[in-house]
């Protein structure tokens, strides 16, 4: 969105430089991204958030300008000329459905005179970027960037017996937009109609047939409010963008329409001729009263600062939201039509914040309150993506729409219910992802192409299947490490290559941290490993194949990952502080240094330690794991580390020495290992 400093003149009495500014602008939200001299005036160049469309014109950016600096806004007020003389030329408005277009307003203007714009009104479009056509349509478009209604003029004399029919398109209907496209319509699309054929696309583009050219004498001008959501949609499916569509796929102010064709109008008058020939409607403008209550305490408390009622009461009244005093403390807020964002009192409070200034609120710390656990979806949601943090992963947000090509490349079957969308923006986003994994190993593959030599990735996302005419949702946990990690060990520089068994030490400590402490790891034959919780599949592990990381362009590196149910974690999650007492006597630690052949089971060999070891065994843990010249191809060198302990006594060598010697001659027995 641009505007230039002498248009921005025209309502508010500036006296500071354009570069103080673009700089109070910014501090209250409306980023000047750009500030450029355009002869003796300057254009700003403005980053408009969504869901701020009152900011897509000059006065909208001159309220903002008046309220952040205490200036008077001079408010345009339109009288609409008068004339009798509408029976001359007889126009007719249907609007099939009100829910598509709740306000249709069609001004005859007769006998006018279609040329070249002054130059002020040629500049003043140049410097938006704007190329002049002619004194009609840069007026169109000269109230469209000023008040933020689009417009437009139809040749009244081309429209087929002066009628105007607001429809979905049939289908077969073909129109030729002004940038000379001749376009096939699908049907649904929302026209502007004659009696015969469409004439333009709403909210849109005109079509070339109904133009006002050098020729014209009448015009039919158009100041209308079409449904966003129908417009975007028809956008994007004609692939079509204009300053119009721009406009009325995020709101239109509804209160405006009328007084910006009225505008539009005295400006034709005056530079083009004419006489008004009358004006006809089809639904209202009227918006319902919406009103707020805001209590000064309530923002008060929110932002940390003392702002007294008065001084919200001004800085509210300054951005034209009329107040009135309820009570002592609280104040009824009067929300007017271009203002639609406004819902709820943190919105105001938000609006009081900008305009007092975030630089004059004091920065404070929050204060650290204990924290029952809670079992809120996205509270422990919140706390999976800490723990992951905390373990050296990142966080990534990767589109829920793929391409079809992902899934064939992740060798995923077309079988498995893949949904796709009927009108998908492009080629890439046609399908709704089935698995969460493609899509990270796809930002593994861009991060290794900026020249990352180490990919750490996690997302908390939902996956999507088909099911009986159906959609099912299923949300996932994905994890995904690529790379060499770098650390420095007393032997100096140590390069240590992600592997699965990096993924089970994050997985095991994830579930361990989230209280899960029943659940396993089962290889099967594909190289994939399964996550068990509670005897419930849960997910799996696996390392990528040399075919799938071809497919993804990934050379000469292993990629593992992790896919795991999100519900399965909640439902088995114990979030629950637990203490122990700390140990007042010291433990006996007996090491055992054996090799395994790689059949068996870690995870019941261990189970089988614990067990073997009761009442005195305290922990056992692996501390080392080799495999190498030194052990025979199909066993593996492991190292188990046993840790006794009593709470109550010191235990004695000759109490541990029976069990410990038991465990071995389990091992031996059971898991045929050969002592080291």
């Amino acid at each position: 969105m641009k505007v230039t400093y002498n248009w921005l003149k025209k309502f508010v009495d500036i006296r500071i430089s354009p570069q103080s500014l673009a700089a109070g602008l910014t501090m209250a939200g409306l980023e000047v991204v750009a500030l450029e001299k355009a002869g003796e005036d300057f254009v700003l160049e403005i980053e408009i958030t969504s869901n701020r469309p009152d900011w897509l014109n000059v006065l909208g950016v001159a309220r903002e300008v008046s309220a952040i600096y205490g200036l008077k806004l001079k408010s345009p007020v339109f009288r609409a000329a008068q004339s009798k003389a509408a029976a001359a030329y007889p126009v007719k408005i249907s609007v099939a459905d009100k829910k598509d277009c709740p306000f249709y307003s069609a001004r005859v203007i007769s006998g006018l005179k279609v040329g070249a714009s002054p130059q002020w009104l040629q500049k003043s479009l140049a410097a938006l970027g704007c190329r002049s056509i002619n004194n009609v349509v840069d007026i169109t478009n000269y109230c469209l960037f000023e008040l933020g209604q689009p417009l437009h003029a139809f040749d009244l004399d081309k429209l087929h017996q002066g009628e105007i029919k607001v429809r979905r398109s049939r289908a077969g209907e073909k129109l030729i937009t002004l940038d000379g496209q001749n376009r096939v319509l699908d049907p649904g699309v929302l026209v502007i109609a004659d009696s015969d054929r469409p004439v333009a696309i709403a909210g849109i583009m005109g079509g070339a047939e109904t133009e006002v050219t050098l020729d014209t004498r009448n015009i039919l001008l158009e100041s209308a409010v079409f449904n966003p959501v129908l417009l975007r949609r028809t956008k994007q499916r004609l692939g079509l963008q204009s300053e119009s569509a721009y406009r009325f796929e995020r709101g239109v102010d509804l209160g405006g329409a009328s007084a910006a064709s009225v505008a539009a109008q005295e400006m034709i008058l005056k530079l083009a001729g004419g006489k008004p020939a009358g004006v006809k409607k089809a639904g209202t403008a009227k918006t319902a009263s919406q009103k707020i209550n805001l209590e000064t305490a309530y923002l008060n408390k929110l932002l940390g600062t003392a702002i007294s009622v008065t001084q919200v009461r001004q800085i509210l009244n300054r951005l034209e939201l009329p107040t009135k005093a309820k009570s002592k403390n609280v104040l009824t807020v009067s929300i007017p039509s271009f203002r639609q964002d406004l819902k709820q009192p943190v919105d105001l409070v938000e609006e009081v914040a900008r305009i007092y200034g975030y630089e004059r609120i004091a920065q404070t710390l929050p204060p650290v309150k204990p924290v029952i656990a809670s079992r809120n979806q996205q509270e422990v949601i919140g706390q999976i993506k800490n723990i992951l943090n905390g373990l050296g992963l990142n966080e990534a947000i990767t589109y829920s729409l793929v391409d079809r090509s992902l899934l064939k490349q992740s060798e995923i079957s077309p079988d498995t219910g893949i949904v796709a969308i009927a009108n998908p923006l492009s080629s890439e986003q046609e399908v709704l992802r089935p698995a969460l994994w493609p899509s990270l190993v796809g930002a593994v593959a861009y991060n290794l192409n900026q020249q990352q030599e180490q990919v750490s990735l996690f997302e908390v996302a939902s996956v999507f299947s088909g099911l009986d005419h159906s959609v099912a949702e299923e949300p996932l946990l994905g994890i995904a490490l690529c790379g060499v990690k770098s650390f420095f060990t007393k032997n100096g520089l140590t390069r240590d290559e992600f592997t699965l068994l990096h993924l089970k030490g994050i997985l095991e400590t994830l579930l361990s941290r989230l209280g899960i402490e029943g659940f396993d790891l089962i290889a099967r034959e594909d190289q994939r490993v399964n996550i068990i919780i509670n005897q419930k599949p849960a997910g799996f592990l696996l390392e990528l194949t040399p075919r799938i990381l071809q497919a993804f362009e990934i050379k000469n590196r292993r990629v593992v990952l992790a896919q795991l149910n999100l519900e399965r974690l909640l439902e088995a999650m114990n979030l629950g502080t637990r203490f122990r007492e700390i140990p007042k006597y010291p433990s006996i630690i007996r090491d055992i240094s054996f090799v395994m052949q790689e059949d068996f089971s870690v995870s019941e060999m261990l189970a089988a330690i614990r067990s073997g070891g009761r009442p005195l065994l305290s922990r056992v843990e692996i501390v080392d794991y080799y495999q190498g010249k030194q052990i025979p191809s199909g066993f593996r060198g492991l190292t188990v580390s046993c840790i006794y302990r009593q709470l109550n006594r010191t235990l004695t060598e000759e109490e541990v020495t029976p069990v410990h010697n038991g465990i071995c001659s389990l091992l031996t027995e059971k898991f045929r290992i050969k002592l080291r």
